[in-house]
C-alpha cells in the first residue's frame, strides 16, 4: 500500500521517536517534537507507539490513499477531513480507498501527528525513518514530503479500530499562560542574582523563529552577567564559553538577550552558555506553542521534575488503558 501526497502542507515530515545513540556524534535525536500524541496516534490505529507518521505544522497535508486503512490525528486541533467530510480528532478514523485525507485550518496548538495503520514504512536510516532535513537523514529521500510522492506503508495486522478515541482528559495541550519548568543547571552561576530571579518573574513570548531546532523567546529583561576573566579558547562576549555538550531541552541565551530552548534538532553542542534546561515531562509542550504565545519559567527540583515525569507516564499508560 502507498499513499499519493496531493499537497504536502507546510513543512510535513517523516517523525518516529527519533535515533538515540548518535548525539555525542553530533548526530541530534530528532524524532516528534510531540511524543505524547504521537504515541496516542498510533495506539489509536493499532500501531505500535514509536512507528513512524507525518508531523504537520500549522498547514496539513492532502493524501490519497490506495488501499482501506484507519487513520488518526493527534496533537495540535488540526481536524481531519475524509473526502471533504469533516473527522474528530484524537480519534480512529477509517480511510476508503480512493478517499483522500485533508484539513481544516488549525484550531489550537502548532503541531499535528497522523498516524496511518500499518506505519510509514520508508526505510530507516541509523536505526530511525525520522526526518532530519540538515543531515538529509530519514524521512522521504532525506527529506519533507512533496506533492507527488508516494509514501509506502506497512502492512496492517491489526483488527479494525474504528471508533476509538482518547479521552478529553489525557489530550494533554499547553496551559494558558503557558508554563514551562526549569532546573537550573552548570553555568547558573554565569549570571547575577537579580537576573536569574527576572527571568523566573517574567512573561516571555515566542518569537516567530521557532522550529525544530529550537524555540526562541523574546520580550524579558536582557541579562546580565557576572564578571570574569575571559577563559581560554571562549569568546568575549559575557554569554560564550568554551565549547561544551547541550543536554536535550538546554536553554541557551546568546548574548544574554533572548532564551533559546534547543529541541528535537538542534546541535549537540557550542560555545554558548546554558542557564538550565527544561525539564522533560514539558518538552511535548513547547512543540505546540505558537509564536507570540506567552510563557513564563518556572524553577523546579530534581525531585519535581522526577514526579512530573512520572505523572506524564501516567497519562501514556491511562492513554494505553483506555483504548484497550
Amino acid at each position: 500500500m502507498s499513499i499519493k501526497v496531493k499537497a504536502a502542507g507546510l513543512a510535513t515530515t517523516i517523525q518516529d521517536l527519533g535515533r538515540e545513540g548518535y548525539y555525542h556524534l553530533g548526530i541530534p535525536i530528532s524524532g516528534a517534537m510531540d511524543r505524547l500524541a504521537l504515541r496516542a496516534a498510533n495506539l489509536l490505529v493499532g500501531n505500535d507507539e514509536g512507528a513512524a507518521g507525518l508531523e504537520a505544522v500549522f498547514l496539513g497535508p492532502e493524501l490519497e490513499f490506495t488501499q482501506d486503512a484507519t487513520v488518526a490525528v493527534t496533537g495540535g486541533e488540526l481536524p481531519p477531513k475524509i473526502d471533504g467530510e469533516v473527522k474528530e480528532t484524537w480519534t480512529a478514523i477509517p480511510v476508503k480507498a480512493g478517499q483522500v485525507l485533508s484539513f481544516d485550518y488549525i484550531r489550537r496548538g502548532a503541531r499535528a501527528y497522523i498516524a496511518v495503520s500499518g506505519g510509514i514504512d520508508t526505510p530507516p536510516a541509523l536505526g530511525s525513518r525520522s526526518t532530519y532535513a540538515i543531515g538529509a537523514l530519514g524521512g522521504f529521500h532525506g527529506r519533507g514530503i512533496q506533492p507527488g510522492d508516494e509514501l509506502p506503508v506497512g502492512a496492517d495486522f491489526q483488527s479494525k479500530r474504528e471508533g476509538l478515541s482518547v479521552p478529553d482528559r489525557l489530550r494533554r495541550q499547553p496551559g494558558n499562560p503557558v508554563e514551562l519548568r526549569v532546573l537550573t543547571g552548570l553555568y547558573w552561576h554565569r549570571i547575577t542574582e537579580a537576573a536569574g530571579k527576572r527571568f523566573f518573574e517574567e512573561t516571555w513570548k515566542v518569537a516567530p523563529e521557532a522550529d525544530r531546532m529550537g524555540y526562541r523567546f523574546q520580550g524579558g529583561t536582557p541579562i546580565e552577567f557576572v564578571e570574569r576573566e575571559q577563559p581560554f579558547s571562549a569568546g568575549s562576549d559575557p554569554s560564550n564559553i568554551t565549547d561544551a555538550p547541550y543536554p536535550y531541552g538546554s536553554i541557551q541565551v546568546p548574548g544574554g538577550t533572548e532564551p533559546i530552548i534547543l529541541h528535537r534538532d538542534a546541535v549537540s553542542g557550542g560555545g554558548f552558555f546554558t542557564l538550565g534546561a527544561v525539564i522533560s515531562a514539558d518538552m511535548d509542550l513547547i512543540g505546540q506553542l505558537q509564536p507570540h504565545t506567552e510563557t513564563r519559567f518556572v524553577e523546579v527540583d530534581m525531585q519535581i521534575a522526577l514526579d512530573a515525569r512520572r505523572e506524564r507516564a501516567k497519562i501514556l499508560e491511562d492513554i494505553r488503558t483506555s483504548l484497550t
